[in-house]
């Protein structure tokens, strides 16, 4: 539906995908089989490092800005008519980010490098921490993309009245899904904003369970979805412009939160 020449809605499908562990070629022939009877979206949203899992082995599984993966990504966005957005790893001038990637149909692509490295399991060790936040304007709506970890830090995704959407693309483990499942209300009730959170499925090759609980959350905290934890599944929802126009009017806290800048960035 378009209102005042811009989409109200946009249509969002979850992947919460069982991922194979470092194996590139899987992942990528089982994300498309998951995908091949979803029609009429406009937003695709994959797991963090999709194409093998949450390895810290990214010498044996890095592509390049250029690759395989990035290519599937655009060969799909363009065969769904739809942006295609997922986190993969990457290597670069000697360095290996974990880089989320914004595919659209019209093959324009935009990237963030994590920012908050997982301490937990070294990825800080080898990876390289990103020092800028995205925001992409698409269809009519602002929206700012993030992978895992990110979501503990409110700072990083504090809503400056600039986006709409929040994205979260993760490998999140089971044994803090409580975490995961709270914060991604926090952080749309604190920022007013729709917040999108996919997460994988199964074990990983460390035999870390995850239980995916992906989820919609509308700008009151309010799940959207109702995605079956320990599936793997493929969820569309729709989110509305203006419902989130009547919320921000009706409660105007984002008016009067703090200034702030974050220090120590590039």
């Amino acid at each position: 539906m378009i209102k005042n020449g811009f989409m109200s809605d946009l249509r969002v499908c979850l992947v919460q995908a069982d991922l194979i562990w470092q194996n590139k070629t899987e992942n990528l022939n089982l994300l498309y089989a998951m995908l091949k009877s979803v029609v009429a979206v406009d937003l695709i949203v994959l797991p963090e490092m999709f194409s093998t899992g949450f390895t810290m082995n990214a010498k044996d599984y890095a592509t390049s800005a250029e690759g395989e993966a990035v290519q599937w990504m655009k060969q799909l966005a363009k065969e769904k008519n739809a942006c295609i957005v997922g986190s993969l790893i990457i290597a670069e001038d000697g360095k290996y980010f974990n880089r989320l990637f914004w595919m659209q149909p019209d093959g324009v692509q935009k990237t963030y490098n994590k920012r908050h490295l997982f301490t937990l399991a070294g990825e800080e060790k080898v990876f390289t921490a990103g020092q800028e936040r995205l925001i992409v304007a698409y269809k009519g709506w602002r929206i700012m993309p993030l992978v895992c970890y990110d979501l503990r830090f409110p700072v990083w995704s504090r809503n400056n009245l600039n986006y709409d959407l929040l994205l979260y693309v993760a490998n999140w483990p089971e044994r803090r899904s409580y975490h995961w499942q709270q914060l991604l209300r926090a952080r749309a009730i604190e920022n007013q904003s729709y917040v999108v959170g996919v997460n994988r499925v199964g074990n990983d090759g460390n035999g870390v369970f995850h239980s995916g609980n992906s989820a919609a959350v509308g700008p009151l905290g309010e799940e959207l979805t109702n995605v079956l934890p320990e599936k793997a599944s493929t969820t569309i929802v729709t989110l509305s412009k203006e419902n989130l126009k009547e919320v921000r009017q009706k409660f105007r806290f984002l008016n009067d939160q703090d200034d702030f800048e974050i220090q120590g960035l590039s």
